[in-house]
């Protein structure tokens, strides 16, 4: 039997051939998909987790130079670098300025996510490494000498009159604490010079939001910072470099033994982590993985099925033959089998390779576009990857060949020759199988949207999970009864064309004498067409989504701030800046916000917290802010607005009588009395997460009458040109003493981390529709095929080859309209319910539909129903009529 398996392989060749093409392409889509979930994967974690560089552990906890040196000692680690940072304004010999995030020099290469592109780094004190675009902007290379501000504590002389107990470093947003030792003096600012040394580029955008960062010495980080050691810069955690080949595991037992209250972690669970918090603690990117990937399966599968299982079926007679001429049941089943094996695995082998080189191509595609975001060189080929598609090709193509030779052995061999009835769906069989249909459709449905509420209001993954079983499960009822229900649409839309005249009547006829084979060609673009329609859906509902969630998350644009030089006034943006801001390209608005320092102090006394307050009206609010309604409705009269965060700390809820104080300057907070007025407000406890406070223009008079403008809101035009607005507005303000920093650059960051990952499900879109528009040809094809006789008998009677093409054409066109059409629909109810599912956690869901695809996709469905009858049609058609009805 397996001479004879392998011999009817290569008679049937051409019909493999169809069959192994829509095989190919199901494992292909499915490796690609994998591929691609390992991307989404890789590029997510390392666009949020940028700061960590290549570290290989980080511990997150409020640490002391002790701990730090505790960290050096545990075995294992090679590195320690701790998480300390200042800022710095330096200003060139002719007076150009820019404001930058001071880092110290990272103690192993590994910890450092900046990389130099000229010179070197700093290595003694006074030498400094600029980042390239900043050094351009105020007229700087290496070799060329800058100046900052050095702020120092000066003790009090003996019989001076007191001064401030111990004050936080200027600029600074630190809590006063009464409890500590009073100390006799006063900061004060000099001017620092430091030698450029080399020049530093931000490959991974880690520091785009601060505006840029500068490397030190840990020296120089501490003098500008005014910080007498390392303690006072208050390390919040820090990255571990390890020993080749040391466990994390371990290494991260042996750290909780030695340090308590802090928490160890890999890059990839901080960027978990990150993610989180980007998306309300939904890992969204993971789920969108997860549900491609199951998608991906499902629809191979029933691709897969769906055309072998036509391919079977037109083999039924020739099986039966076999019978007659002595094989046993058990034979021909095992040969059908057999069969199916051989062609699932090497078509699903060319499948994987398929998969995997456009996947690749893809890849390579996306890195030639800017997108600023750190994509891999390769695709990450893992045993998943390689075993999954094999094994689903194989698997699936055998099971979509047991249940026709199954049929096939079970007639009559001498039944099994005679012509073939029309389907009967009438009978026991028929309604077995429509009562299984209303079933699995139901129930389908049913878990469909238990896990759209799972996933809103518990877990989303385990959401998702039931979300696609109930999904596949529906699909699977809706293709069962597709037998019942796509004859009678495909004839309600064809006796609309049917007045068009004989040939459209007899192809609406057609159509309907045939309810099976009507059924599994409108099914074949059913699927492609659903897939194609579900992530089309949810990917634009995923975008619009996400959208409002940075619109929430990163309200401003920019903000122009007045830089603060450790003097005991107040610093204040200028006139000059404020009209360069307005006038700049790409901002559509601004809004000056005066401000004064002030002290609230938590609710029943105790200790104060010291911050900014900010002046505001809500209409600026609105006009402003991305989203401002959070705000803007909770500011009013005798109200101030706090962040969840910083009201937490303080212990204070919403509705809480807080008392503030204005201060003049850091120095004054610390006096005991303190001066300044001091209010009653009330507190408005809102999601933000701004660690300043808001209040209106009257409540600042009441506090501060004198209070000076200390920064400027910019909208922008767009948000997405954030990476070439953001750096334009730098140069022009070179000559002001301001910081220019905001959310724009790192929500344009995130912006770009979601254009990257909907570019891939673009691709895999590109693949979809490839499998739809095979699967309908295929089946078209072979449909078409199997009826020479039926179109050579319509020739015989006198139908016209033109006529012949032209009815095989509308046929194809009616049949393919329709499956599109219900494939739409289908698609973007899943599409929705996936999107509420993986969304639903993080707060409101945006279902939106991107209507041209939707368009597109139907036009293109037609497209390919005509083609795909009209090419066998022609071969039908020059094919005599007496040969055609010779053939068996």
């Amino acid at each position: 039997m397996l001479r004879l398996t392998l011999a009817q392989m290569r008679r049937s060749l051409g019909r493999l051939a169809s069959g192994g093409i829509a095989i190919a392409i199901g494992t292909a889509f499915v490796a690609a998909t994998l591929l691609a979930g390992g991307v989404m994967t890789r590029t997510s974690y390392d666009s949020v987790a940028a700061t960590l560089a290549d570290a290989d552990l980080l511990v997150e906890g409020d640490l002391t130079s002790d701990d730090l040196d505790a960290l050096r000692g545990v075995p294992g680690v090679d590195a320690v670098q701790p998480d300390v940072h200042g800022w710095l304004e330096v200003r060139a010999g002719g007076g150009k300025r820019a404001s930058l995030l001071a880092l110290p020099r990272a103690s192993d290469p590994r910890l450092d996510p900046l990389e130099l592109v000229d010179g070197r780094l700093p290595e003694r004190p006074g030498e400094i490494g600029l980042p390239a675009a900043a050094a351009e902007r105020i007229g700087v290379s290496p070799g060329d000498e800058v100046v900052t501000s050095r702020v120092r504590w000066v003790p009090s002389e003996p019989g001076e009159s007191p001064g401030p107990s111990s004050a936080p470093s200027p600029g600074s947003e630190r809590n006063a604490d009464p409890s500590e030792p009073a100390a006799q003096g006063s900061y004060e600012s000099e001017d620092y010079p430091l030698e450029v040394t080399g020049l530093l580029d931000d490959p991974r955008g880690a520091y785009l939001a601060m505006g840029g960062a500068a490397v030190l010495p840990l020296e120089d980080v501490q003098a500008v910072s005014g910080a007498g050691s390392l303690d006072e810069l208050q390390p919040t955690g820090a990255l571990l470099a390890l020993t080749p080949g040391t466990s994390t595991a371990r290494t991260t037992t042996l750290i909780d033994e030695v340090l308590d209250d802090v928490t160890v972690l890999t890059p990839d669970e901080a960027a978990v982590r990150a993610l989180g918090r980007v998306t309300q603690g939904t890992d969204v990117f993971t789920g969108l993985v997860l549900g491609f990937a199951s998608i991906a399966l499902v629809v191979a599968a029933l691709v897969i099925a769906n055309t072998f299982q036509v391919l079977v079926a037109q083999r039924t007679r020739t099986l039966a033959l076999l019978r007659c001429v002595g094989a046993l049941r058990r034979q021909v089943r095992r040969s059908v089998l057999v069969e199916a094996a051989i062609l699932g695995s090497v078509a699903s082998l060319v499948g994987l390779v398929t998969g995997t080189v456009l996947a690749q191509v893809a890849l390579l595609v996306l890195q030639r576009v800017d997108l600023d975001v750190p994509l891999p060189g390769t695709v990450t080929l893992t045993p998943w990857v390689v075993l999954v598609p094999l094994a689903v090709g194989t698997s699936v193509t055998v099971l979509a060949a047991l249940l026709p030779a199954r049929a096939a052995t079970r007639v009559a061999p001498v039944a099994a020759l005679r012509p073939a009835e029309l389907a009967e769906v009438g009978g026991r069989g028929g309604r077995a199988r429509l009562v299984l249909s209303l079933l699995l459709t139901a129930g389908g449905f049913v878990a469909l949207a238990g896990g759209v509420g799972l996933g809103m209001l518990a877990n989303p993954m385990v959401g998702l999970a039931l979300g696609v079983l109930g999904g596949a499960t529906s699909f699977v009822g809706i293709l069962l009864g597709a037998v019942f229900w796509v004859p009678r649409v495909v004839g309600l839309v064809g006796r609309t064309v049917a007045g068009n005249g004989p040939t459209a009547r007899l192809a609406t006829a057609n159509t309907l004498r045939n309810p099976r084979r009507t059924a599994a060609t409108s099914t074949a673009l059913l699927i492609g067409v659903t897939l194609v329609a579900l992530m089309s859906t949810g990917a634009a509902s995923a975008r619009v989504t996400l959208d409002r969630e940075l619109d929430e998350r990163y309200p401003v644009d920019v903000q122009v701030t007045a830089f603060d030089g450790g003097t005991d006034e107040r610093p204040a943006v200028t006139g000059g800046a404020v009209s360069t801001l307005a006038a700049a390209d790409g901002v559509a608005g601004t809004a000056t916000l005066a401000s004064t320092l002030a002290a609230l102090e938590r609710p029943g006394g105790g200790e104060e917290w010291l911050t900014d307050v900010y002046a505001v009206t809500p209409e600026v609010v609105r006009s402003l802010m991305r989203d401002g309604d959070v705000l803007a409705n909770r500011l009013g009269p005798g109200t101030v607005v706090l962040g969840e965060e910083a009201a937490q700390g303080l212990g204070i809820a919403d509705g809480d009588v807080v008392d503030v104080a204005a201060r003049a300057s850091w120095e004054e907070a610390a006096l005991s009395p303190p001066g300044g007025r001091e209010l009653g407000l009330r507190a408005a406890v809102v999601d933000m997460g701004s660690e300043s406070a808001y209040v209106t223009p009257e409540t600042l008079d009441d506090l501060s009458s004198e209070a000076p403008v200390t920064r400027v809101w910019v909208r922008l035009d767009d948000v997405t040109d954030a990476g070439t607005v953001v750096p334009a507005l730098s140069d022009a303000l070179a000559d002001e003493s301001v910081e220019v920093n905001g959310s724009a650059l790192e929500r344009a960051g995130n912006q770009r981390l979601i254009d990257t990952l909907l570019a891939i499900v673009v691709g895999l879109l590109g693949v979809a529709v490839l499998i739809a528009l095979v699967g309908v040809a295929n089946t078209l094809s072979l449909s078409v095929l199997e009826r020479r006789r039926e179109s050579a008998t319509l020739r015989a009677i006198g139908l016209s080859r033109r006529r012949l093409r032209w009815m095989l054409a509308i046929e194809g066109a009616l049949i393919a309209g329709v499956g599109a059409a219900l494939g739409v629909g289908l698609g973007v109810l899943y599409g929705w319910a996936g999107s509420a599912t993986l969304l639903g956690a993080m707060g409101d869901v945006v279902l939106s539909v991107t209507w041209w695809h939707l368009v597109l996709v139907l036009v293109v469905a037609l497209a390919a129903g005509m083609l795909a009858s009209v090419v066998p049609g022609r071969a039908a058609a020059r094919t005599s009529p007496v040969a055609a009805l010779g053939v068996d």
